[in-house]
């Protein structure tokens, strides 16, 4: 800043005055006296009062800024205070995270230098600063649950990659997730942490102790007696391992847990700052209450939630010598956090709707106005990271009241058109994560987030099978057990009802982002959240095995959610505008967008390869279908190690104009700009040593070798290029002539429809299935309590001791039961609610529809990216599989519709020759052999038009030879089962008494045989001659391989049993002979099901290859038959060695095979005699 002026010269926005009497009633400066007044009555003394007006200083303009200088002045006493070094303490005022000296392991730090993530094994770290005398506290704000021990340590203390905080002797640490204190030894200690917890430091060297708090609850001394005295002085430090994450308060903003009476922070607040930040918001709050009736001469008080400038000159000026002070002081965190957030909460603490407090929105107006521009960008940015820390950080109540709070701040701050666009621009996806605001954290502990009272009464179901699914058959539920089960019911919509709150009020925030009206000032939001969102699925979708650049996938799950409910609403909107576009009930993405280039898939697989080999083989097809012509420079193919070459020298580039500070603590590695950083920033800088200890000396280190490193680049579109205009079709250019010529919605909005497919596919999917692990443990642990009270009803009087300890056994699964059954209820609100299964669904159709309109495109098909694909079947199985028993895939509309066209889609593309991926054509051909197992998803395969269906089993009739034919042979055998000779189990008669893994599997569902695709198979068998032959042939071969290999491993097994020395069959090994073993079944059943359907191709000696057929087939069933019948053979021994993993492997299965075949020979053989 430039001088802050004398008299009424301003060097921040150049305010100049005339102080000519005349000139008042053309500016609107009031008479001297009401200013005077008015200026007194703003600008108190610091004890709030005014002297009498005899005593009074006449104020004017010109000598307000000598006042205002006396008055901040006042109290300056604690400034003095500052600058002494505090007693016990030694090191730097400003504590950090000691990067230079003062680390063990891989670790990767922020830029503040307060954020930490592991890298490695057991990486350890300790802070710049160390006391030796008084109570110091710090706090640690925990990112994530894993494996961590804090606390503190000596400079003595040595760590490596398997000992760290705690481990060693003068360290002292507690581990939360391990639930245990550590010095040298370990004792339990404490409450078990998750992440968006604070951990709260304590330690006393005037009485020798160290203590912890989780949350601002005290967990009691830890340890006593520590060691003290001369050379003994204790730094904060952290030991955590692989990819877990914190940061730390040492003091550089407010402690969110102060009340610990006596202790003080590591790092001393700016007092001096606060006092002179804190009286300047009293004038800043006066001048709002305070207005000025010019007419009748007075001061009167105004209603605050209402204030508007109105353009009044004596005010502006006032406000513009205040904000002189004002605007450097809101530069510095701690004041932003401790005076302009608590200032900014406290407005929209009086109730009702964000847009009932305008005052917020003339504040930030009065920010641009008289701030210096850098001033405000740094002001709203810490305003930001503090209200995101504040929203992550803050504990789980009932009414979710802290949550709500600091996201109807975010809102009324966003609701700032400007102040929108900047921190979008520069703020929202490129320093913070804010996709945390999306977020609703899951309580680990239920007590604390006060679910005992909004769900005081648990329930669980407890009709179970043997394999432990829910029981087919409805047993009457007894009228304790239906009460229990209602008052459950009305505890969870209780709760339902509180987090939908939240997740309204974050839907607000993305329709604030998405808002494309606004555009004053230069492009509208949406455009700009457009690019950054396209950036953000990049870094993650190229880190896939960088854990620590990824979005966490709970953080996806629930801003996939939040961004479908916007992109509906203004899909929706639009609709209503325009009629002849399409409702979002009827969204998909149109084919254009995979190959005119104006979206950017990155490096993502096409279904017809890379993108570069598809440009030149479909060039001509494009120019034709679509009118898109390839510029001849694009086609010259960019190899991988031009690339690097390029990126090497802007890498080195870079990493030249670093400080040698930098270089020495081993650099910054290039990476993305979002990552997934414990402060909720950016970690920029990567630690390492090698095998030095955390205390040694260090030496600088050598010029870095130059990183790899793949940059991100999205370019900057601008409205036009993405919504058209003019002839310019934007995102929609290219429409091939089978496509629709109507509108669907905005472009725009296309563009955030195929992020949020692409986001479901990068994480979301995986997410869905891993919290289903909560229902499963509920269902086992409801399995256990029912076991233990038949066994309590069964246990004789006599057994007074065996009735106690299952008595304690009933106890403890009830007990995890209630804890266990509330957190399902939170995980079935926030995941697995109605709603969020309507959102998937929707999901699934439009993957359906925009798959379909691909399909027709003809070879343009080849563009699409296989994710789509992959997010069809994935969306489907977790409809299937996720979301039941909650709620029921039945009860979604278009539910037998939908069924039918994924069957066509899975049908016609297992096979496609378009789609050249092996995963994607595996996942194709799993997820169709899936679909056929069950009697739903079976069905509506028959349905799919009679012309596909015909084609479907054409295809699974193809030569097995080159292609993957296992999964085709299964197919193949599911239409089969339960027709075949003794081929009507669910599971084999030998195994009846033992648990299946999962019942769920598609191999254990009960047999549902399918008579129409069985006809179909006959009638083409029949149909085509060539196809019968090369189709049994391999058939035949693939049999003789797979028996002749399950042959000689089970020589093998029976060898290495014989021999005198106990050896273990590698486990492997016994794997691949029982999948052997399988396989030579399921080609015997295939086998059988052509010789009942079409005996004639065995049969009928007018067809030239039936006798050679029908002898390879008795030579087959010959050598299967002498193998496995004769008495104490191999094959005998083998299988009652009863050996784990050849379970599947006895006479029954493949003996039945043989017979069914040869039964139905006799038979046809007498029929056509």
């Amino acid at each position: 800043m430039t001088s802050r002026g004398a008299g009424t010269a301003f060097s921040r926005k150049n305010y100049r005055l005339s102080t000519e009497p005349e000139k008042s009633k053309v500016t609107g400066i009031v008479n001297s006296r009401l200013l005077n007044d008015y200026l007194h009555r703003v600008f108190t003394n610091a004890d709030g009062n005014q002297p009498a007006a005899a005593y009074r200083k006449h104020l004017t303009f010109q000598n307000l800024q000598e006042h205002l200088d006396r008055l901040l002045a006042e109290e300056n006493g604690s400034e003095d205070s500052r600058d002494q070094v505090a007693e016990g303490r030694l090191g730097p005022s400003t504590v950090v995270l000691d990067h230079t000296s003062g680390f063990e392991g891989l670790l990767l730090v922020d830029d503040d230098l307060l954020g930490v993530i592991g890298h490695s094994n057991f990486g350890s770290i300790r802070a710049t600063t160390c006391v030796y005398k008084g109570k110091w506290i710090y706090e640690v704000l925990i990112s994530s649950q894993g494996l961590m021990q804090i606390g503190w340590c000596t400079l003595n203390c040595r760590f490596n990659q398997e000992e760290g905080v705690g481990d060693t002797p003068d360290s002292y640490a507690y581990d939360g997730n391990r639930v245990r204190k550590w010095n040298v030894t370990t004792t339990n200690y404490g409450k078990s942490w998750a992440a968006g917890d604070i951990v709260s430091c304590l330690i006393d060297l005037d009485e020798g102790t160290i203590a912890f708090c989780l949350n601002g609850i005290s967990l009691g001394t830890a340890f006593d007696n520590i060691t003290r005295g001369a050379g003994m002085a204790y730094f904060p430090a952290i030991s955590l391992s692989f990819k877990e994450s914190v940061a730390f308060n040492f003091g550089s903003r407010p402690l969110r847990y102060p009340l610990v009476e006596g202790y003080r922070p590591l790092q001393d607040p700016p007092v001096a700052d606060l006092v002179k930040a804190r009286k300047l918001l009293g004038y800043l709050k006066n001048v709002i209450h305070i207005g000025i009736d010019v007419t009748e001469g007075k001061l009167v008080e105004k209603d605050t939630s209402m204030w508007q400038l109105q353009g009044e000159p004596t005010v502006l000026i006032t406000l513009a010598h205040i904000f002189n002070y004002f605007s450097p002081l809101m530069c510095k965190v701690y004041l932003v956090e401790d005076v302009l957030m608590t200032f900014l909460l406290s407005i929209l603490e009086r109730g009702g709707a964000v847009e009932a407090h305008p005052l917020i929105q003339q504040l930030l107006d009065l920010m641009w106005l008289l701030m210096e521009e850098y001033e405000v960008h740094e002001c709203l940015k810490q305003l930001l990271m503090s209200l995101l820390r504040a929203y992550r950080f803050s504990p789980i109540i009932p009414d979710l009241g802290l949550q709500i709070h600091y996201l109807r701040l975010t809102i009324a701050v966003l609701k700032h058109e400007k102040s929108r666009k900047y921190l979008l621009s520069n703020v929202l996806f490129d320093v913070l994560r804010s996709v945390v605001f999306f977020y609703i954290k899951s309580p680990l502990r239920v007590e604390e987030a006060g679910l005992q009272e909004l769900i005081p009464t648990t329930w669980w179901p407890n009709r179970f099978t043997k394999e432990g699914k829910e029981s087919k058959e409805v047993k009457e539920e007894s009228a304790e057990e239906r009460l229990r089960r209602r008052a459950y019911e009305r505890g969870c919509q209780r709760l339902k009802k509180r987090i939908e709150v939240v997740e309204g009020l974050q839907v607000q925030i993305l329709k604030l982002l998405l808002n494309n009206k606004d555009r004053g000032g230069g492009e509208a939001s949406r455009y700009i959240f457009l690019n950054k969102f396209r950036k953000f699925l990049q870094e993650n979708a190229s880190n896939r095995g960088n854990l620590t650049v990824l979005c966490p996938p709970e953080y996806m799950v629930c801003f996939l959610h939040r961004l479908i409910a916007a992109l509906r609403f203004f899909w929706d909107g639009h609709k209503v505008k325009t009629a002849a576009a399409l409702s979002s009930e009827e969204a998909y993405v149109p084919p254009q967008l995979f190959y005119n280039g104006k979206v950017d898939y990155f490096d993502l697989q096409r279904l017809g390869g890379l993108l570069s080999h598809l440009k030149k083989t479909l060039k001509d097809d494009l120019a034709a279908k679509a009118n898109v012509l390839i510029d001849p420079a694009e086609l010259q193919a960019v190899t991988m190690d031009d690339l690097d070459e390029d990126e090497e020298s802007a890498t080195s580039a870079a990493q030249s104009q670093r400080p040698s500070a930098a270089l020495a603590i081993g650099g910054a590695l290039a990476r993305p700009g979002w990552l997934s950083s414990p402060t909720l920033g950016r970690a920029n800088r990567f630690l390492s040593t090698a095998a030095v200890s955390l205390m040694n000396p260090r030496r600088p280190l050598g010029t870095l070798e130059k990183i790899k490193v793949r940059t991100l680049s999205v370019e900057q579109r601008t409205e036009e290029d993405i919504e058209g205009s003019h002839g310019n079709e934007g995102l929609l250019l290219g429409r091939p002539p089978e496509e629709p010529d109507q509108p669907i919605t905005e472009n725009s909005l296309l563009e955030v429809l195929d992020g949020i497919v692409m986001m479901y596919n990068l994480s979301v999917h995986q997410q869905l299935g891993k919290m289903v692990g909560v229902s499963d443990d509920v269902n086992e642990y409801a399995m256990a309590l029912k076991d233990t009270e038949e066994k309590i009803s069964r246990c004789p009087k006599r057994r007074r001791d065996i009735h106690e300890e299952l008595l304690k056994s009933q106890k403890v699964f009830s007990e995890k039961l209630n804890h266990l059954s509330r957190r399902l209820a939170w995980i079935n609100v926030t995941i697995y609610s109605k709603e969020k299964m309507q959102d998937v669904y929707w999901l699934l159709r439009v993957c359906i529809r925009t798959i379909e309109h691909g399909d027709r495109t003809g070879s343009l098909f080849a563009f699409m990216p296989e994710f789509y694909l992959s997010v069809a079947m994935n969306s489907y199985s977790a409809l299937k599989n996720y979301f039941s028993p909650v709620n029921s895939m039945e009860e979604l509309p278009g539910y037998e519709e939908t069924l039918m066209r994924l069957a066509a889609i899975l049908a016609k593309h297992f096979a496609d020759s378009r789609i050249v991926g092996t995963d994607i054509r595996d996942s194709l051909m799993q997820a169709l052999a899936s679909y056929v197992c069950y009697p739903h998803s079976l069905r509506a395969v028959e349905r799919i038009p009679e012309e596909q269906r015909i084609s479907m089993m054409k295809n699974l009739l193809a030569p097995y030879e080159q292609r993957p034919w296992a999964q085709t042979n299964w197919i193949l055998v599911r239409l089969w089962r339960g027709c075949g000779f003794g081929y009507r189990y669910t599971r084999l008669p030998h195994l009846l008494k033992t648990k299946p893994e999962d019942a769920s599997l598609p191999s254990l569902q009960k047999p549902c045989p399918s008579t129409l695709l069985q006809r179909h198979m006959a009638d083409l068998l029949r149909s085509d001659r060539d196809l019968a032959p090369s189709f049994l042939n391999s058939v035949l071969n693939q049999l003789n391989w797979a028996f002749s290999e399950f042959i000689g491993m089970i020589q093998e097994i029976q060898q290495a049993a014989e021999r005198l020395e106990r050896n273990f069959v590698d486990s492997r090994q016994l794997k691949v002979c029982a999948t052997c073993f399988d396989l030579s079944v399921s080609l015997l059943r295939v086998l059988e099901m052509t010789v009942t359907l079409a005996p004639e191709i065995f049969l009928d000696w007018n067809r030239p290859s039936s006798e050679l057929l029908l002898r390879r087939l008795a030579q087959l069933l010959n050598q299967v038959l002498n193998r496995v019948t004769a008495e104490r053979n191999l094959f005998d021994r083998v299988v009652n060695l009863r050996l784990p993993g050849l379970e599947s492997v006895d006479h029954y299965p493949i003996l039945v095979a043989v017979t069914g075949i040869l039964v139905r020979l006799l038979v046809d053989t007498d029929v056509q005699g």
